[in-house]
């Protein structure tokens, strides 16, 4: 399985959404949240091509996008094909 990583912040409801539908797709994953860790918000930009807003969620470095991406590719069915 891949290694997930997933940039959220405080009192983020897309957040939570988001780390429902891992959950909910069996996978674990590292959450980062950019209030908290020190550079992470610079680090998420970087890494997102300038995206600036929660969550960011990335299946090894491969950038998946917020809550709808991760939730467009669970609706196609495509979501577990992805976290192999």
């Amino acid at each position: 399985m891949k290694s997930i990583t997933i940039y959220t912040g405080p009192r983020c409801n897309y957040c939570d959404a988001a780390k429902r539908l891992l959950t909910r797709n069996n996978a674990t994953y590292k959450e980062i949240d950019i209030s908290i860790v020190e550079g992470a918000m610079d680090e998420m930009i970087k890494k997102s091509n300038g995206k600036r807003t929660i969550p960011q969620i990335f299946f090894d470095d491969q950038h998946i996008g917020g809550y709808d991406e991760a939730r467009a590719l669970e609706k196609e069915n495509k979501l577990q094909d992805l976290l192999k």
